[in-house]
C-alpha cells in the first residue's frame, strides 16, 4: 500500500471526524471509515471505495480508472465505488457524499 494512498486517506478520516461521528474500523481486512458503525469509505490498495448513493454514484463511475467495488472477483457491489490514485483529488468529495448518503441527518 502506497504511503501516499494512505496518508490521504487518513487524511480525510480525521478531517471527517471533526464534524461527524465518523471512526476508522476494519472491513473485508480493509481500512475502512464509519458512521454509526456503517462504513461508507474505504482504502482498497492504491484506490478508496465509496458507498455512493444513486444521484453520486454516475460522477464518480466516471472518472477515469473508477469502477463497481469487486473485491471478491465476480460479484461488483452496486452501491460502491472504487476510485483509483490517480483520482485522489476527488476522494474528499466522495468521501463527504458517501458520509451524506451513510450518515445521519445533520
Amino acid at each position: 500500500m502506497s504511503n501516499d494512498a494512505r496518508a490521504e486517506f487518513d487524511a480525510i478520516g480525521s478531517a471527517l471526524a471533526a464534524v461527524a461521528p465518523v471512526a476508522a474500523s476494519k472491513m473485508f481486512g480493509m481500512p475502512c471509515l464509519k458512521v454509526e458503525g456503517k462504513a461508507f469509505a474505504g482504502l482498497y490498495g492504491q484506490a478508496m471505495v465509496f458507498k455512493l448513493g444513486a444521484d453520486s454514484r454516475p460522477g464518480a463511475l466516471a472518472l477515469p480508472g473508477a469502477r463497481l467495488f469487486d473485491p471478491m472477483g465476480g460479484r461488483p457491489m452496486k452501491e460502491w465505488v472504487e476510485v483509483p490514485a490517480a483520482q485522489a483529488a476527488h476522494w474528499d468529495t466522495l468521501a463527504e457524499q458517501a458520509l451524506a448518503y451513510v450518515g445521519p441527518a445533520r
